[in-house]
């Protein structure tokens, strides 16, 4: 059975498709810009970007009664890959237990200017 996630907690999707969905236990997380939900404002450095589409993944998630420890996989892309340090340590705060399969791009340019995207794959 397919169920669409939503939450206040997270920023609204800013085109046609769910903040996730869950399906018969996967939740499927669309890719999260660090964009703050209560303001709309975006961090400046890589470190708060990566924290702040993190914790948009975890309120997805507890939305829908799962956490981080949950997630399988993520994607992360990059504006600039000389970010992959930075990003990885702040990144590596969230996953303390089982750390997820990921992988990791640059891409040309993001929503919002922003320097990264994360999405996810969880299960339960």
């Amino acid at each position: 059975m397919k169920k669409v996630i939503v939450t206040n907690d997270a920023p609204s999707a800013i085109g046609p498709y769910s903040q996730a969905i869950d399906l018969n236990g996967t939740v499927f997380v669309s890719g999260q810009l660090p964009v703050n939900p209560k303001d709309g404002t975006i961090p400046e450095s890589i470190e708060e970007q990566t924290k702040q589409a993190l914790k948009n993944i975890e309120a997805i998630l507890k939305a829908d009664g799962m956490s981080l420890n949950d997630v399988v996989k993520t994607s992360v892309l990059l504006a600039d890959l000389n970010d992959f340090a930075a990003m990885n340590a702040a990144y590596a705060e969230f996953f303390k237990e089982t750390k997820p399969a990921r992988v990791c791009y640059q891409v040309v340019a993001l929503p919002k200017g922003a320097k990264l995207e994360i999405d996810a794959i969880a299960g339960k």
